[in-house]
């Protein structure tokens, strides 16, 4: 049985984005400086656990199932929740729950920006992941 992680750089896709891109944005340094910070003491729990309620919902809802186990209560799995911003679309953001709504999106003329965030709807743990434009075509 394979081993679950607690989010060490992985290659994996995350949510339903594509594959990654020239022009993706990167943010697991950002997620690890936030961590070790936490352990450290420097960030309380409250801090870093502060996903808002609609977060958690979509994350248990819409969100792509990980292998990983959340890295603050080290007793549920993570979901990478992705969300596509742009013309057209809600001022909040669309939250993709399926492939092909994503692959529809991504052929639209308009650029748009896909955002995957991990987020664990038990203790409300949530970091952005990745950033990546989608669409233009």
């Amino acid at each position: 049985m394979a081993s679950r992680r607690t989010g060490e750089a992985r290659q994996v896709s995350e949510g339903l984005l594509p594959a990654r891109r020239p022009a993706d944005v990167d943010y697991r340094l950002a997620r690890q400086t936030t961590l070790d910070g936490w352990r450290r003491g420097v960030l309380g729990r409250q801090v870093i656990c502060d996903a808002q309620s609609m977060l958690r919902r979509n994350a248990a809802e819409c969100g792509t199932a990980t292998s990983e186990i959340c890295p603050v209560c080290e007793d549920h799995e993570v979901a990478h929740v992705t969300y596509v911003f742009g013309p057209r679309l809600p001022a909040h953001g669309r939250c993709i729950s399926t492939p092909g709504e994503l692959a529809r999106l991504d052929a639209r003329k308009a650029t748009l920006t896909g955002y995957v965030v991990e987020v664990c709807s038990a203790c409300g743990w949530n970091h952005l992941v990745r950033v990546t434009s989608l669409g233009g075509g």
